[in-house]
């Protein structure tokens, strides 16, 4: 049976992740949470606000720990969209876009 619930976490942890395409964005009003891009900020199309995620790029295996307070991204293919500070610290600003992978690091409930 411990074999089992282990298959069964495994599987849910597996599709708790998001492999995709990354872009970046400013925005100089209010996002969808009704806050503003920070430094270390993601919009993310399902994951409710104040989640955290780990983002990392898939071409040089930065990773970064972004705060979900916006939606999107709305190009298709896209995973997430970052703030222009993570997209320095991933490494792929200059590109515009990259391949990254999004992995939850806590819910709403842990991140307040």
């Amino acid at each position: 049976m411990i074999g089992v619930a282990a298959l069964v976490a495994f599987t849910c942890a597996a599709e708790a992740a998001w492999v995709g395409k990354a872009s970046y964005y400013k925005l100089g009003g209010r996002t969808a949470s009704g806050s503003h891009v920070g430094a270390f900020t993601a919009a993310h199309r399902t994951l409710p606000f104040g989640s955290k995620v780990r983002v990392t790029n898939l071409r040089n295996n930065r990773s970064v720990v972004l705060t979900v307070n916006d939606r999107g991204p709305f190009a298709g293919g896209r995973v997430i969209d970052v703030s222009a500070n993570a997209a320095d610290a991933l490494g792929f600003r200059s590109a515009g876009v990259t391949t990254v992978r999004v992995e939850p690091v806590s819910a709403v409930a842990d991140a307040q």
